[in-house]
């Protein structure tokens, strides 16, 4: 499944003013309504420096590098990070522990950090990670992050992304723009409206070419997808993908396809679709259905075919 934008423009009344570039890894696209040019690209490309040296661990000046480094017992944070962190703290609880950002030690030996690997780890491995795995071994205090175990290591990507779409959303608002629509790394966050006063339109592909796909319409929300087709190889006949299960040290293995998560904020949609992934439909639909202002569309396989299931208020949002 693949979330796009489309025909998100009508004839501007106002002028419409677009910047693209690349950050994090990735590319963004912002796009807005308003009658003069008060966001500029230098700006933009500022404030995702400013984010880049707070949590980019591919970045060794930035924050989350020296905090990550064995020597390091504890940092300040700056506001930033700890917006991120104490959001992840929350995602942590609510999901029951599925979501850690103490699982970077993992990751990497399963060949999704800086080096690939040509073998599957040992237990052995797995094991000696796992001690060093848990946001339990994770402290704040005031405005400082502190390790319980030096060898803590904090890997914020799986939220950082959204969080950087609301940054960006939050610097067009304080210029007064009141029509816009920010991606990041298809990470999407829409507020207003077109120029004709229609909500601005995603279009999202469903897994079977006979069905047609549908539209959403946001007006002032924010929708991210995460699926097991993004950072997969395949070792010894087995697809494996990056989402590490904190508790037992290997990757997730379900019948999840893909998550679509609307929320009001791109942080939350992408912290969550994370979770959803995670997790089976049922306990993943339970789960939105109790979370406020949260909305899934999940594609999971059954044998050879692909089927899907939405939260109860999926539908609100879907164009007729």
């Amino acid at each position: 499944m693949i979330v796009v934008c489309i025909g998100c423009w009508a004839h501007a009344q106002q002028p419409k003013f677009v910047m693209n570039g690349r950050a994090q890894g990735t590319t963004y696209s912002i796009q807005y309504f308003h009658p003069t040019e008060v966001v500029v690209q230098t700006a933009i490309d500022s404030a995702l420096e400013v984010i880049d040296l707070s949590m980019s661990t591919y970045k060794q000046n930035s924050k989350i590098t020296l905090f990550n480094s064995p020597e390091t017992q504890s940092i300040a944070m700056d506001g930033h990070m700890q917006n991120v962190v104490r959001k992840a703290f929350a995602v942590h609880k609510k999901s029951k522990g599925l979501f850690d950002v103490t699982v970077k030690p993992l990751v990497d030996l399963w060949g999704f950090g800086p080096e690939q690997i040509k073998v599957f780890p040992q237990q052995v491995a797995i094991d000696s990670a796992l001690q060093n795995v848990g946001m339990d071994k994770l402290r704040i205090l005031g405005k400082k992050l502190v390790k319980k175990r030096h060898a803590i290591s904090i890997d914020l990507n799986g939220i950082a992304q959204g969080y950087t779409v609301d940054v960006l959303s939050d610097l067009l608002e304080q210029h007064g723009i009141e029509n816009y629509l920010v991606e990041l790394g298809g990470e999407i966050r829409a507020k207003g409206s077109k120029d004709d006063g229609q909500p601005f339109q995603i279009g999202i592909e469903r897994p079977d070419d006979t069905q047609a796909s549908f539209v959403l319409r946001l007006k002032d929300n924010a929708v991210t997808t995460s699926g097991n087709y993004r950072k997969t190889y395949t070792m010894d006949g087995k697809k494996i993908h990056h989402h590490i299960d904190p508790k037992t040290g290997y990757p997730v293995q379900n019948n999840i396809a893909s998550v679509t998560v609307i929320a009001k904020t791109a942080m939350d949609a992408d912290a969550y679709d994370n979770v959803f992934m995670a997790m089976s439909v049922a306990d993943g639909l339970k789960l939105a259905n109790a979370l406020k202002d949260t909305e899934i569309y999940v594609i999971y396989q059954e044998g050879e075919a692909f089927k899907e299931a939405f939260s109860k208020g999926f539908y609100n949002y879907v164009k007729n």
